[in-house]
């Protein structure tokens, strides 16, 4: 292992999961901005998590779906409005392709008109 890489300003203190209020007694170097009061008396540097092993389902062995912001929902809207607009294209590509077949039907016919008064 390579000498002076590693910090060695460890300390202990108290990490606590914001989801299910679960708290640990550890060493770290993180910064931290509060304090809280242990079980064993002493004050300890509070430092604030989402997830920890105590609420990530691979740990806790919980499968869940975390859609919050309704992401989810959000993606499937933009997929349904996406395929809706493909499919109004398509139309309007087969309509024009029509009319572009009609024009040279026509022109055809004119043709044989002018061609056939001679």
């Amino acid at each position: 292992m390579k000498k002076g890489i590693h910090p060695d300003n460890y300390r202990l203190i108290v990490i606590e999961d914001l989801n299910n209020g679960a708290k640990f007694l550890t060493r770290s170097t993180a910064t931290t901005e509060g304090t809280v009061k242990w079980e064993d008396g002493n004050e300890y540097p509070l430092l604030k998590v989402h997830i920890t092993s105590a609420s990530h389902p691979f740990y806790t062995g919980e499968e869940r779906i975390l859609d919050i912001e309704g992401r989810v929902d959000k993606f499937k809207a933009r997929a349904k409005a996406g395929e809706a607009s493909k499919q109004k294209r398509a139309q309007r590509a087969q309509k024009e392709a029509k009319r572009q077949q009609a024009k040279i039907a026509k022109a055809e016919a004119k043709a044989e008109n002018t061609t056939t008064d001679k």
